[in-house]
């Protein structure tokens, strides 16, 4: 039976929490330590198939400030952060750009778009 120790990141309460494998369960996890039920389904998660949003900035031209700030509008997984990055890292937009925008469609197949998150002209 494994068992891993982690704080719960969901709320800003951060519960000290505990995932157990239990195959008579039929989650197939006990989740202990957490006051909510959205702890349980954030420790299930994390043992299982633990995902990030991102956030970072982009070069911009053309505008007041040099660097646009972007996020992935859902979370990726977490084994891709690194390449995620790289993909940001290669980017350049020019002004104006209007928040929500998306700068990278569909970033490494995942389905998930990076967007702006501010406006920039």
């Amino acid at each position: 039976m494994e068992k891993r120790e982690m704080i719960c990141i969901v709320c800003p309460v951060g519960c000290h929490i505990e995932v157990i494998e239990d195959k008579n369960d039929p989650s197939g996890y006990i989740v202990k330590g957490n006051k909510c039920k959205r702890g349980k389904e954030y420790g299930i998660k994390e043992v299982t198939n633990p995902t990030r949003i991102v956030t970072s900035t982009v070069k911009v031209n053309n505008a007041h400030l040099c660097r646009l700030p972007v996020k992935t509008n859902n979370p990726i997984p977490k084994e891709k952060i690194s390449e995620c990055m790289k993909e940001i890292n290669k980017v350049e937009v020019n002004a104006p750009v209007e928040v929500g925008e998306v700068i990278i469609r569909n970033v490494l197949g995942t389905g998930v778009d990076v967007v702006a998150t501010r406006d920039m002209c």
